[in-house]
């Protein structure tokens, strides 16, 4: 169930890429980004994490990997995190919301707006907590990577 999940999500955020214009050589790495970042979310539920705090630690995990993979590939890591943040946006919630609103249900949309604004606050946390670390911890990353596909001690 989980492999069919990570495959639709890197599929989805593949054609997010496309959309956004991203370049052809990076197609693949921006679907395993969103691909990760859905699959770090869908283990929290597993560890009794609110959904919340699974977009929070999702993200967080997403943005760490956007600028591990930027820092590997030399682009900017808008690249990644902006295509890889798709399956984690509370689509869903806004549409509810703006649902309920214009029904005139304020039970409903004040209930999904709540969520929705947590959930989206989860995620700027998560993306600004991703770009906590130093950059030259990645850049580390990176000459460690560069010396092991070059074969050097």
């Amino acid at each position: 169930m989980i492999l069919i999940q990570f495959a639709v999500c890197m599929i989805a955020t593949l054609c997010f890429a496309i959309l956004f214009a991203a370049p052809r050589s990076e197609l693949p790495f921006c679907g395993a980004i969103g691909a990760f970042g859905w699959v770090c979310y869908l283990a929290c539920p597993a560890l009794h994490i609110s959904p919340t705090l699974a977009n929070l630690f999702a993200t967080f995990a997403l943005a760490l990997g956007a600028r591990l993979i930027a820092t590997l590939r030399k682009n900017p890591v808008t690249v990644y995190l902006i295509a890889g943040i798709f399956p984690l946006v509370p689509g869903a919630g806004i549409y509810y919301t703006s649902y309920y609103f214009i029904m005139n249900e304020t039970s409903g949309y004040v209930s999904y707006g709540i969520q929705t604004v947590k959930v989206a606050g989860a995620i700027v946390l998560g993306i600004v907590a991703g770009f906590a670390p130093p950059q030259g911890w990645f850049d580390a990353a990176a000459r460690f990577w560069d010396r092991l596909r070059r074969g050097c001690p």
